[in-house]
């Protein structure tokens, strides 16, 4: 069951990706992950949509952001574990990059990235709050690939002393935490602020229903394609008058003739 516009807490996509908006969360959320300073950020677009081609498949990215700098960094928040992280980070990448050179970009063109998944479990069983991945040799894990491409997977649980206390305090805090210092403090004042925010409290209630829409459509065509395919069956047995197959599979008798003919055709 979906929550109510007034419990979203920062690690709910919406809240968050409303919060990530402002560079001011965005800029030094980054710096505590990465452990760097960045000078600015931009956003091409608040919340970025990818699509390569009218048949592909479009990427909707949480929060899309570039520093200016030939860098661009892609962050998105995760609370479910059935949600294959691993290949997901792979599809995104491949997009963006994709979506770069569509732009009439050379390869060589392409800008360094960072794709991040903040998690509110632990992906790897491993007690770590972040695992990092790139592309190394195998034989000698000493030589990088050197394709500019870092994947970050956050966990919110881990149990390890392997980031800074501030690190640990927003990943505490992203968990369900109270906030332990000035950065989460001001983080917990703007999830107040965008939950008295008639406006993100109408975008919300029209995404969630959206979303029932899609899930009721969803069930309306998975129940048509099964009176569908239990009619084919019926069909093709041969033992009941097309009367009784439209009864039975609950399909008009003009939509089982149609069938009939596209078996005859097959």
């Amino acid at each position: 069951m979906e929550k109510t516009f007034e419990k979203l807490q920062i690690k709910d996509d919406f809240m968050f990706s409303i919060i990530m908006r402002d560079p001011k969360f965005c800029k030094p959320f980054l710096e505590l992950v990465l452990g760097i300073k960045i000078s600015r950020i931009e956003y091409p677009k608040s919340q970025e949509t990818i699509d390569i081609s009218a048949d592909a498949k479009s990427v909707r990215l949480d929060i899309y952001v570039e520093d200016g700098k030939g860098t661009v960094y892609n962050i998105e928040m995760q609370t479910t574990g059935n949600r294959n992280i691993p290949k997901r980070t792979r599809y995104y990448q491949g997009m963006i990059d994709l979506n770069i050179l569509e732009k009439g970009h050379n390869y060589k063109d392409l800008k360094r990235s960072f794709i991040i998944f903040v998690c509110t479990f632990d992906l790897f069983g491993e007690g770590r709050h972040i695992y990092t991945f790139e592309n190394r040799c195998i034989q000698n894990l000493e030589l990088g690939l050197g394709d500019d491409t870092t994947k970050i997977i956050l966990n919110t649980k881990g149990t390890m002393d392997d980031v800074t206390p501030e690190m640990k305090k927003l990943l505490d805090f992203i968990d369900g935490k109270e906030p332990g210092d000035d950065f989460t403090r001001e983080l917990d004042k703007a999830v107040q602020s965008v939950r008295k925010n008639e406006k993100w409290r109408l975008d919300y209630m029209t995404l969630q229903m959206h979303y029932q829409e899609k899930y009721e459509q969803g069930i309306e065509q998975g129940i048509e394609k099964e009176k569908m395919e239990s009619a084919m069956r019926m069909i093709e047995d041969g033992g009941l008058p097309l009367e009784k197959v439209a009864v039975y599979s609950g399909l008009t008798l003009e939509q089982v003739l149609e069938l009939e003919k596209r078996l005859q055709l097959a």
